[in-house]
């Protein structure tokens, strides 16, 4: 017996962040959008005593740590704890998600661990219960169980779903290797304090949603979603990845509405009128030069959930 976990990828249509807080981590208003790009995990028993194991397959594989620094490892053996059971279980992640690549890779594993860890043990743990987990491993964790679209506050990890209409459709390019999130954040609070605005929480004010982007989002507007889309991460990744604006020049020439870094980056996201122009823009973009790869794809999707059929 087995479970596979299907789980998506995310892109930020709004990432407004705060000053450093005396913890570490910047409060956030971090718009999250899921789309149909995703990981599959499957969980399957193990022998007593073996703990957790893990294997990956999939483009940037060999990118993936299969210690225990893996979330969807450590996903597993909180889940395990929190109910005083053994984590014994091979996890195997089927990758789909760019790895370091800004659109929440790894944080999805875990939740689809989570989720497939739960169904294989029959522990029926509650949705309220999975998602403080989730919020233990990591701050965009608790999005990829829930899906859709959500406004993450605190440091992304306190979630309130938002109403979407219709479906939009998303070009991401995939740059070679990866950036750092921890160093794309220390990368923004030196150029503010470069800027002379300060970066700590005293001096930067706590970022909202913004009415527009939620307002877009609701009415199924492209062209007004186009026009919301912001990163406050963005001068940072292009600071460390000054490559980036050539990407950005390119899928905005091929006609994207909407053009930002996903993230933390190096992925690049740019939203589209429909499908058709998608995956004229995904064409231009890998015929650029500017990125490794380009793909096309759509959302808003559900959250992490067990396959059937």
């Amino acid at each position: 017996m087995s479970v596979t976990v299907r789980v998506p990828a995310k892109v930020n249509v709004q990432l407004g962040v705060g000053g450093l807080r005396g913890d570490g981590f910047h409060d956030l208003a971090n718009v999250f959008f899921a789309v149909a790009l995703g990981d599959e995990v499957t969980a399957t028993p193990a022998a007593p005593g073996t703990g957790t194991t893990l294997t990956c397959t999939g483009p940037d594989a060999g990118q993936v740590p299969l210690d225990d620094s893996n979330l969807a490892a450590r996903a597993a053996r909180l889940l395990a704890a929190h109910h005083g059971i053994e984590p014994d279980v091979h996890l195997h992640i089927a990758k789909d998600i760019p790895v370091a690549g800004g659109m929440a890779g790894g944080s999805a594993d875990g939740a689809a661990a989570l989720v497939a860890c739960d169904a294989l043990w029959a522990l029926g743990t509650p949705q309220q219960t999975l998602l403080a987990l989730a919020a233990e491993l990591g701050s965009d964790v608790p999005f990829a169980l829930l899906g859709g679209v959500a406004l993450g506050r605190g440091r992304g990890e306190i979630l309130e779903a938002l109403p979407v209409t219709g479906t939009f459709h998303w070009v991401f390019a995939v740059a070679d290797g990866g950036l750092s999130t921890p160093a794309v954040f220390h990368e923004c609070d030196r150029l503010r304090e470069e800027a002379g605005t300060g970066s700590t929480d005293t001096d930067v004010p706590t970022p909202d949603a913004d009415p527009a982007l939620l307002a877009a989002l609701a009415d199924g507007d492209p062209a007004a979603l186009a026009a919301a889309l912001t990163n406050d991460l963005q001068s940072a990744a292009l600071s460390l990845r000054p490559a980036l604006a050539a990407t950005l020049a390119a899928g905005t020439e091929a006609g994207a509405i909407g053009a930002l870094v996903s993230g933390s980056g190096p992925t690049c996201a740019f939203l589209a009128k429909d499908a058709e122009a998608a995956e004229a823009v995904a064409a231009a973009l890998t015929a650029s030069g500017t990125c490794r790869t380009a793909r096309a794809t759509h959302g808003p999707v559900p959250g992490a959930a067990v396959r059937t059929g």
